[in-house]
C-alpha cells in the first residue's frame, strides 16, 4: 500500500459525483489535488470547502487535448509534477441504437474515449517521470451489455481495453495502469436517468440479485482510494463485478442473454417512447453543459 501524502493526482470530473468525493478522500490524506472539470462554479464551491493551498482546480474539457496539457502543465508548475492521474470524465445517452440522437453518440464518445486519451496524453510525460499510477474509469458495462445502452457499453469497453494496452506500454517506466468497473452509483447520472425515464427504473427492478442495486458515491469513492493506494490493476465496485468479468463470455451467449432478451421486446420500445417524448437523448443536464461549452467556445473564438 503506498501512501498518497503529499502525491499530486489529477482528476478529471473532479467537481462532483465520484471525482469529488475520491477528492475529498485524497485531501485528507495529504494528497495534492489538479481538478478539472467543465462546471466552474462547482469547482469553486469544492476548493472553498477543501481550502485552495493543496488544490489546483481548471475548467477543461476533456474534448480539448490543449487544455488538458494546459491543465497538466499548471500542475507541473504549481506541484513540481504529477504522481497518479484518475481520467474519470463522463456521461450517459437515452435510447438505442435506432432511436438515440446521432450528435449525442458523437458527444458521448468524444467524453468517454476521447477524452480518456486526451486526459492520459497530456498527463503521461509526467506521470512516468514519476513512476505514477493511471486510473482509467471504466464500468461494469465493459463486461456486461443492455439494450438501450450501446454508446455507453461501446465506450466503457473501449477504454478498458485502451487501459490494458496503455499498463503494456509503460510497464517498463515503472507506472501502473488500473481500470475502474463499478455497477449502478447514486451519482447524478443514474439518479437523472432514473427520473427521466421509467423504463430504466423497470430495467433496474427486473435484473436478478444485486445486478439492479444502486451503490453509494461513498462506496465507491472508498474502493477508488483503496485502488489507487494500492496501484491496482482493476477496482471492482461492488466487489462482485469482478466475478462479472470472468463470466463475461458466458453473458453474450444465448444462456447470458436469456434473460434480457425476454424484457428487451417490451422494454426497448418504451424507453424509444420516453426518449422521444423527452426530446432529447442526454440528461438535462448534460445537455445544460454541453450548451454552456458551446457558448464558452464560441465567445472565445470571437
Amino acid at each position: 500500500m503506498t501512501s498518497v501524502t503529499g502525491h499530486v493526482v489529477l482528476i478529471t470530473g473532479g467537481a462532483a459525483g465520484i471525482g469529488a468525493e475520491v477528492a475529498r478522500r485524497l485531501h485528507a490524506r495529504g494528497a495534492k489535488l489538479v481538478l478539472t472539470d467543465v462546471d466552474e462554479v462547482a469547482l469553486r464551491g469544492l476548493v472553498s470547502e477543501l481550502g485552495g493551498d493543496r488544490v489546483l482546480t481548471r475548467v477543461a474539457d476533456v474534448r480539448d487535448l490543449s487544455a488538458m496539457q494546459a491543465a497538466a502543465d499548471a500542475a507541473v508548475d504549481r506541484f513540481g509534477g504529477i504522481d497518479v492521474t484518475v481520467a474519470n470524465a463522463g456521461i450517459a445517452t437515452y435510447g438505442s441504437v435506432s432511436a438515440v440522437d446521432p450528435d449525442a453518440f458523437k458527444l458521448l464518445i468524444d467524453v468517454n474515449v476521447v477524452g480518456v486519451f486526451n486526459t492520459v496524453r497530456a498527463t503521461l510525460p509526467a506521470v512516468i517521470e514519476r513512476r505514477g499510477y493511471v486510473l482509467i474509469v471504466s464500468s461494469l458495462a465493459a463486461f456486461a451489455a443492455a439494450p438501450g445502452m450501446a454508446p455507453y457499453d461501446a465506450s466503457k469497453a473501449g477504454v478498458e481495453h485502451f487501459a490494458n494496452a496503455l499498463r503494456l506500454e509503460v510497464a517498463h517506466h515503472g507506472v501502473d495502469v488500473g481500470s475502474a468497473h463499478m455497477s449502478w452509483i447514486d451519482t447524478a447520472l443514474v439518479r437523472d436517468t432514473k427520473d427521466d425515464l421509467p423504463s430504466f427504473r423497470e430495467m433496474l427492478r427486473s435484473l436478478p440479485g444485486p445486478l439492479g442495486r444502486t451503490t453509494s458515491v461513498d462506496k465507491c469513492a472508498d474502493a477508488f482510494v483503496q485502488g489507487i493506494e494500492g496501484r491496482r490493476s482493476r477496482i471492482y465496485c461492488p466487489r462482485w463485478v469482478g466475478l462479472v468479468r470472468w463470466i463475461k463470455p458466458l453473458l453474450s451467449t444465448g444462456i447470458g442473454q436469456a434473460p434480457v432478451l425476454r424484457t428487451a421486446p417490451r422494454l426497448v420500445p418504451q424507453l424509444d417512447a420516453e426518449v422521444a417524448a423527452l426530446g432529447r437523448s442526454m440528461s438535462a443536464r448534460v445537455e445544460a453543459a454541453e450548451n454552456q461549452a458551446t457558448d464558452n467556445d464560441t465567445a472565445a473564438g470571437d
